[in-house]
């Protein structure tokens, strides 16, 4: 079975394509607002510790095995894997939507997940200090409200650098759906 479907790079690009979206939008716009809403702070952002660095690992070893995979057109004289993507016809389409992936997973992943969790941190440490718990907004310490500022930017580039993935991942959709017409 030479011409089978399961040596083609084609099927495993589609799946992890699919993995990754859906992880993405769930996540995203699911998953992280009902727990929000549902569980108390200190549950919340347990939770989140333990999710968001396998979360932001698919979303930088994705892109890496969409790049690895890129499936090939014979009909289109469209080269598969890496040499396929990044030639000129596809840099806009293809390469720069997956590489637009892989940089802000790892820009979540090996930046900004460390500064905010180093920041927690101290977060923690300073309530000790206080005696008031990080999310109590009563008569705060300068000190804290400091570290919840600088929690809630990071925070906030964070969630910027998650919809700009999310952005490249619906545009590369496109992209695959033009090829299958």
């Amino acid at each position: 079975m030479a011409g089978s479907i399961f040596a083609s790079a084609a099927p495993y690009h589609i799946i992890s394509y699919g993995t990754l979206l859906g992880t993405t939008f769930f996540h995203s716009f699911i998953n992280g607002i009902v727990m929000f809403r549902t569980v108390s702070r200190p549950s919340f952002s347990a939770i989140q510790s333990k999710l968001f660095p396998i979360y932001f690992g698919m979303q930088t070893a994705i892109p890496a095995l969409l790049a690895l995979t890129f499936p090939g057109n014979a009909l289109l004289g469209i080269k598969g894997g890496i040499s396929g993507l990044v030639d000129a016809p596809n840099k806009w389409s293809s390469l720069v939507p997956i590489a637009t992936m892989f940089v802000s997973g790892l820009v979540n992943l090996a930046v900004l997940l460390p500064a905010t969790v180093k920041t927690m941190k101290d977060r923690h440490g300073q309530a000790k200090r206080d005696g008031k718990e990080w999310y109590d907004k009563d008569a705060q310490s300068d000190e804290m409200r400091a570290l919840n500022k600088k929690f809630g930017m990071l925070h906030g580039i964070s969630s910027l650098v998650n919809l700009v993935e999310f952005v490249a991942l619906v545009a590369y959709g496109f992209t695959l759906a033009a090829r299958i017409q």
